[in-house]
Formats: structure tokens, sequence, C-alpha cells
């Protein structure tokens, strides 16, 4: 009985499976092939597209294939529904973007003779940010998280022959740490009350209201310090803008996207899960009474944005400039969860897709940039607009789209935000949300001023990317238009995943 189970089990992970079986081959092909290095982008595009195939085929019209209810997996440790299938889809399809980014840097084709650990190393974090998603044991979480972070650290420090590189890697590892184990002995705590770690067995002995409210608040505050420090909320953010500065520019696109997605999604299933008594015919939450995690989400939501703009304020590197972006998103994002209703959980995941795509064009035309130029920083671009018109327009819609502007697809993200927050009465948390999109384009603005204004000093030179790189370039430049003025396929398909979500 317990094989059939097992195996069933097994059959429902076949994606987690397809990809650590591609992180074997490329291991092997890397020790038997040591000088074919050239083979190792196609070999991990190949599994992540399977992957891909064998993750999007589990979905059909009614929701989950195997199960559109509750499906849970070795013992209750993880569960499979359609909210998971969107953000690993989501997890997925970047990977295969940052594949191609990483094989057309400098900093990383410098390392030629560790590509092989750099993309089993980039397994290693997919592998984590897929055990992630569908997590629903408190050890499984931090054991996935420990995968993803301790892939990442190395990552991060991967270009040897920048000082930077290793600052980046030694302040991530330091933070990393210091957040792991946080958040483990806030998972110590609430076993000692539960006595178990399954996030439906917390639900369940929370029903009971016998507990004691000042350790359960001091635990669950411990573990969202260590899933904070994923999404790069503040106070836990400080990492965030000296390793996406420091690091190769295909792993801070990386970490910027699927790493904070991974992030959410463990967020949004921890809290669903765990404290969620009813859902209304409303759509919205109901959880228990043990602990506002409304509060404490907008709180830490209007800190991230505010802080994440204000200080992008200032970055005159425009990788720091776009990791402090990136922490202003997840303020926003974070406020679409604090609505606690599925319009919330739904606004999360068509922002989540739409931000994918704008922010890795951004950080590719950096870097397609930075490769011919040397520089990331902001008053380089000078001029650049005119000799390089197909790039200047493309990062000119890839910003103007991360502002939120009409009729790029960010305004779409936006408006499901704001018409999540509007529905559930929190005009004033809207409000604030609106001052803050209104800092952040003059940060956005700011580099098309340079890049189409500002008069250079010198002669800027002609950047002429491959054809490859246009065409990739196009890839994600065409959908931020198309999908700002046809949105309706994002917004079904988010619709489904939050419909069939397994509690």
């Amino acid at each position: 009985m317990e094989m059939n189970s097992l195996y069933d089990s097994l059959s429902l992970i076949a994606p987690e499976l397809i990809i650590s079986v591609t992180l074997l081959v490329i291991v092997l092909f890397d020790l038997i092939f040591k000088n074919n290095k050239k083979m190792l982008p196609f070999l991990s595009t190949v599994g992540l597209a399977v992957a891909l195939i064998t993750q999007a085929g589990n979905l059909t019209d009614g929701g989950f294939a195997f199960s559109p209810e509750n499906t849970p997996l070795f013992y209750g440790m993880l569960t499979i529904d359609s909210f998971g299938a969107f953000f690993k889809i989501l997890v997925l399809a970047a990977s295969m973007l940052i594949i191609y980014f990483s094989s057309t840097t400098d900093e990383v084709n410098e390392s030629f003779d560790r590509l092989g650990e750099y993309y089993t190393l980039i397994f290693g974090m997919v592998l984590g940010m897929m055990f992630m998603i569908s997590a629903s044991d408190l050890i499984l979480i931090y054991l996935s998280v420990e995968l993803l972070s301790l892939s990442s650290y190395v990552l991060a420090g991967f270009s040897k022959n920048k000082t930077r590189n290793n600052e980046a890697a030694l302040k991530y590892l330091l933070f990393g740490a210091f957040s792991s184990g946080l958040m483990l002995f806030g998972i110590s705590l609430i076993y000692g009350m539960v006595g178990s770690t399954n996030l439906t067995a917390l639900n369940n002995f929370l029903q009971t209201g016998s507990i004691n409210l000042f350790t359960i608040t001091i635990s669950l505050i411990l573990v969202f310090a260590g899933i904070g420090y994923k999404i790069s909320s503040a106070p836990f953010h400080f990492w965030t803008p000296d390793v996406y500065e420091g690091a190769p520019i295909s792993i801070t696109a990386f970490l910027s996207v699927a790493s904070k997605a991974a992030g959410f999604a463990l967020l949004i299933r921890f809290i669903r899960v765990g404290f969620v008594s009813y859902v209304d015919s409303e759509g919205f939450w109901k959880l228990s009474e043990v602990f506002d995690w409304q509060l404490l989400l907008v709180i830490i939501a209007i800190l991230t944005m505010t802080l994440g703009n204000f200080s992008a304020l200032w970055q005159d590197n425009l990788k720091r400039m776009l990791a402090y972006s990136s922490i202003a998103h997840a303020g926003y994002m974070l406020l679409g969860l604090a609505v606690m209703s599925d319009q919330g959980v739904l606004a999360v995941l068509v922002y989540f897709f739409i931000y994918a795509i704008m922010n890795i064009g951004a950080f590719f035309i950096v870097m397609l940039i930075a490769n011919r130029i040397g520089s990331e920083n902001i008053d380089d671009y000078d001029g650049l607009g005119f000799k390089a018109p197909l790039l200047g327009v493309s990062l000119g819609i890839f910003l103007v789209s991360l502002t939120g502007i009409p009729p790029t697809a960010g305004f779409i993200g936006k408006l499901y935000l704001f018409i999540a927050l509007v529905d559930a009465n929190m005009i004033a948390v809207a409000v604030i949300a609106l001052l803050n999109t209104v800092v952040s384009l003059y940060y956005y603005i700011r580099v098309l001023k340079h890049m189409y204004l500002v008069k250079p000093s010198t002669e800027p030179p002609v950047i002429k990317p491959s054809f490859n790189n246009l065409i990739f370039v196009l890839i994600l430049a065409v959908p931020t238009i198309i999908f700002g003025i046809y949105f309706t396929p994002i917004l079904d398909f988010a619709k489904q995943c939050v419909q069939f979500f397994g509690v």
C-alpha cells in the first residue's frame, strides 16, 4: 500500500524529476566532455523545455488534470494544484530565458572552465524553487529554501575576476545564513506548540483556540523573516542592492524574477493553508484570529515600496537602480496578498507574469550595452538611444511598463492590483501605492532622458547586437505591448489557477 502511495506521489512530481535528471546529465556531460561547453546551454534548455511541457500538460480546462481538489503528496509534505502549476510554469519559462541570457553575457563566458558548475547550480536553484512552490510542510519549506539559497550564494560570486562579485556572494551568504537561522527557530517554536510541521495540522490546531498568542506571534514573525528575505521585502532587503549589482547580470535577473516568484508562492501557500478558516462567497479569506497577517503585510508592503522607490531615486548604477525597483515591486505585490482574497491573489499572479517579462527584458538590454561600453552607469548612457535604436526603444518600453503606464502590460498588472484594493475598501493603501508609482516614474524616465535628451561629452559607440539577441529582445518587448492591449489570456489563465487552490 505504501509502495503504491509512493509511486503515485512520484508520478505527480514529474517536472521536478525531469529537472533532477537534467542536473545529473549536465554534471556527467561536463565530466566526460570537458572541452565541449557549448552543448551545456542546449542540454539545459531541452531539460527545462521538457519539464515545462510536462507541467503545462497537467493543466486542463477544468483546473488540474490530476485533481481539481487538494492532492497531498508524500504524506502531506507537498501539494499539487493549479496555483503551484502557475508559478512552476513561470519559473521554468524564466529559467529558459535566463539560460539564453547566460550564454550571451561576458561575465559568465569569461569563466569558461566552470560553465558546467554554473548550469548545474542553475538547476539546483530551479529544483529548490519547484519544491518551495508546492511545499505544505515546514520541514520541506526550510529544506527547499536552503537548496535555493546555497546554489544562489555560489552563483552570486561566480565571476571571480571582479571584487564586487566576491563581496556580493559574502553579503548574500551572511544575510542568508542569519535569516535562515531565524526561520528555523520560528519553525521549532511552531513544532513545539503544534506537535507537527504540517500546515494543515497547524490550521487545525489554531481552530482550537488553546494557544499562547505571544509565542505564536514571535514564531510567525521569525518564519516571515526567512520568507521576506527571499522576496526582498523591507526590512529584510539589505542584501538586495549589493548582490544585484555585484552578481553576474544573468543571475541578478534570475533572482529578481524566479527566486522572488517562488518566495511569493511559498508565502501565499503558507498563509492560505495554515491560517485561513474558510473563504466566503465573495472570495475573501477568513483567517484565524491568533495573528493579524493583514496588518503586518500592509505595514511591510508600504515600507517596502516606499523605501525601494525613494532609494532608487539616488542610484547612478543601472543594476542597482533596478535592484531597488525590484524591492518596490515586491511591495506592490505584497499589497495584493494583504487584501486576503482570491481577487488579491489573482492580481499577484497577473502582476508576476507581466513583471517577469519586462524585468528580464530590462536586465538583458543593460547586459548588451554593458558588454559593449563596459559600464552600467546611467551617465554613460548619454546619446545611446540614437546609436542603438531598437535597444533604446525596447528599453523604453520595459521601463515605461515597469512604471505602469498604458498601453504597456505593466499598467494591467497595477490595474488589477488597485481593483483588488478598492474591492477590499483599502482606499488609503491604494492611494499610497499610487503615489509610489508617481515617484517611480522619475527614476525610470531619467534613464530615457540620458539616452535621448542629454548630449554626450564624447561620441558614444555604435551598438550592433547579434540577430539572435535582437530576436530575444523582441520576444520580450512585443508581448509587453500586446498584453497591455489584449490581456485576456493572462487573466483567464490566472483565474483558472486561483480557482483550483489546494487547501
